[in-house]
């Protein structure tokens, strides 16, 4: 399971076991099912409309959806291998799309057109994230390695080395000076994008973590894992300053409101739960 705020945190959009996606308000009412793939979900994100909502599916497919109506507006296919992760630029005019090949894609959402194709390579890629400045690409990828392109050049600008493990997620700071990334080796670490420097490496998951995110402050990092937990860290000192216990199973997602400190997660049993920090 995956879950997203809308950007003005009205809507939360889940992606559920049986390749539906849930739309739901704040109360947790689900106001809109939208069904169509026929393989598992694995991203989502909203349009900064609130009204559009991108999906990725091991269908092999990418759709864009009408959470009013729950109709698809457009069904594409941009990447040869199975799409793993996608995300809008700030601006909402492009979408990059990761796939498990390597490839990172480009496409104008649109006309649902690839633009540019700035990786091909054989290396598992587990999630892409835009620089909030539209201008980066921050691809996470299985060795170990987290990587920053630039879209202008298509090229690969920094390369952060440091886990053990696979990086399943990163994230730029609100700033863009700084990634956050977590991994399969238990750690959280923050680096420092202009020297590609580690700058802190959070200890205390005790198992592989799902999801990491910066909170709007960008002092601020909250991140969750299969031991079933959720830990807040100072950025500045690395340390764990909050920790969520009692959930029964692998939490598997988790989002950050872009208007105030609540934290949405979800666990593989299919609990949601919202959190104020």
């Amino acid at each position: 399971m995956f879950v997203k705020f809308s950007r003005d945190s009205t809507k939360i959009a889940v992606s559920f076991k049986d390749n539906t996606i849930g739309i739901l308000d704040m109360q947790f009412i689900k106001t809109r099912i939208l069904k169509g793939h026929s393989s598992w979900v694995k991203d989502i994100q909203f349009l900064s409309d609130g009204n559009t909502v991108v999906s990725c599916s091991s269908d092999k497919t990418i759709r864009f959806w009408n959470v009013n109506s729950g109709n698809v507006i457009k069904k594409i296919e941009i990447c040869s291998c199975f799409p793993h992760s996608a995300q809008f630029s700030s601006h909402g005019n492009m979408l990059v799309v990761g796939s498990l090949n390597g490839s990172i894609c480009l496409c104008d959402v649109n006309s649902g057109r690839e633009i540019k194709r700035m990786h091909d390579r054989f290396s598992q890629l587990n999630d892409v994230q835009f620089s909030s400045d539209g201008e980066f690409i921050v691809a996470s990828l299985d060795n170990m390695t987290i990587e920053i392109w630039e879209i202008k050049s298509g090229k690969r600008v920094k390369q952060l080395k440091g886990h053990s493990d696979q990086v399943i997620k990163s994230q730029f700071s609100p700033d863009g000076c700084q990634v956050v990334s977590c991994s399969t080796d238990k750690t959280v670490r923050i680096w420092d994008v202009a020297s590609e420097k580690e700058i802190k490496i959070l200890k205390g998951h005790s198992r592989s973590i799902s999801d990491v995110k910066y909170l709007p402050d960008g002092q601020t990092v909250v991140s969750c894992s299969w031991d079933k937990t959720i830990r807040v860290w100072d950025v500045k000192s690395g340390k764990e300053i909050q920790i969520l216990k009692g959930y029964t199973d692998y939490i598997t997602g988790v989002d950050v409101s872009s208007v105030s400190q609540t934290i949405v997660l979800c666990c593989m049993n299919g609990v949601i739960q919202l959190w104020r920090s």
